[in-house]
């Protein structure tokens, strides 16, 4: 991982805020850092005297982020808040919302309580994935505590209210000034520092780490397939289109990697195991539609049986998202995106190139192995995303 600090170009960020805003660019840069608005950053500073958290708001991308991409909130309140023993998530936001210090700034990241309850001036976050290829292979607690020594290693917890409930609770007498970051199995890690060029370097260096030890230990050579399978894409577009009830875009992947994976053996229980990171399921729903011979409606039927039972085997009173897959699998052919527009199937082929690489990586580490069903299904139907559709 190439660090990509200028000197020259620092010196032109003055201040706090703007400095938080260089460094968040620098990690945005990087698809091995983050995807798709992943990732959140913050800094502590002051308004008038008085304590202030200026954490990344919803719908900022950390590679474009300016300073009025960040939300300006009540350090005191945030604090406060993570020793409530309850709050739901929705009332969170509502909670955090109302402690923001100017009310026309975005909506603050859901995981602004655990950015406040660090404390170090910068704290930056990233879905890096050489992390989340080691934390999701079945070896991940032996592998990550041998890796790294001196950080905070957290066992998955949805993000939001319960995360930041249990580092609150993890590190009440805590030597934090021996802590080099937080890592949270499944999902991502943080750095911290009260300079923000030793945060960005301190995410570089570890990161670095972790990917020099999948280079050692976990190559995957993609080799060519020599006999690829033809496929009706058109047709498969049509029944998609169908059933999603709008036309949707398709994005055909058929990269090295792409057919490698499409070609393994017993390929449905192979590609349907789970996520690279919570936050993927949004866009990608768990598993993907595997197609292993010309039988698409019949294959599509059986994906959306599957996936009301998984919905009705795990709701309370949450509405059924539409049960049409998100992306498809094809042996020996490749991989397909599905969505709205070129832009979304975009994103998700970005996703799934990413998961597809870091399933090949964990395997030679002992196994990929992503969150539980049940841990899906509550981020697939997080009341935040779901308050949406109501």
């Amino acid at each position: 991982m190439k660090n990509l600090w200028d000197y020259t170009e620092s010196k032109t960020y003055v201040g706090d805020l703007n400095l938080r805003v260089y460094t968040s660019n620098l990690l945005g840069i990087s698809d091995e850092l983050v995807l798709s608005g992943g990732g959140n950053t913050s800094v502590k500073s002051k308004i008038d005297g008085e304590d202030t958290l200026f954490v990344k708001g919803s719908g900022w991308d950390l590679v474009s982020i300016e300073p009025e991409g960040f939300s300006p909130v009540r350090l005191k309140k945030l604090l406060e808040m993570a020793k409530l023993e309850k709050l739901s998530d929705s009332d969170m936001v509502f909670s955090q919302k109302k402690a923001m210090i100017n009310p026309s700034a975005p909506n603050p990241s859901v995981e602004a309580i655990l950015h406040a309850l660090i404390p170090f001036k910068y704290v930056d976050h990233t879905h890096a994935d050489a992390i989340v290829t080691i934390s999701n292979s079945k070896n991940s607690n032996k592998l990550i505590e041998e890796l790294f020594p001196n950080f905070l290693i957290m066992p998955y917890v949805m993000p939001g209210f319960l995360l930041a409930k249990k580092i609150y609770e993890m590190t009440q007498d805590f030597d934090w000034s021996a802590c080099d970051g937080i890592i949270l199995l499944n999902h991502g890690i943080f750095t911290f520092d009260n300079d923000a060029k030793k945060s960005y370097d301190k995410m570089i260096k570890a990161v670095s780490k972790a990917e020099d030890y999948l280079d050692e230990f976990a190559i995957v050579a993609a080799e060519p397939l020599h006999v690829e399978q033809d496929f009706d894409t058109e047709k498969l577009q049509d029944i998609i289109s169908f059933e999603k009830k709008y036309d949707v875009y398709m994005c055909i992947n058929q990269s090295d990697l792409a057919k490698f994976y499409a070609s393994k053996e017993n390929l449905n229980s192979f590609a349907t195991r789970g996520v690279l990171t919570p936050e993927h399921i949004i866009r990608t729903k768990r598993v993907p539609l595997v197609l292993e011979d010309d039988d698409i409606l019949r294959a599509v039927e059986n994906f959306k049986y599957e996936y009301i039972k998984y919905f009705e085997k795990y709701k309370k009173d949450e509405i059924c998202l539409n049960p049409a897959p998100n992306y498809a699998v094809i042996k020996n052919f490749g991989v397909v995106t599905f969505g709205k527009d070129e832009k979304e199937a975009n994103i998700i082929n970005d996703i799934i190139r990413h998961t597809m690489l870091a399933v090949l990586r964990a395997d030679k580490l002992g196994g990929y192995q992503s969150i539980s069903e049940k841990d899906s299904f509550d981020m697939e139907y997080w009341e935040l995303e779901q308050a949406k559709l109501r």
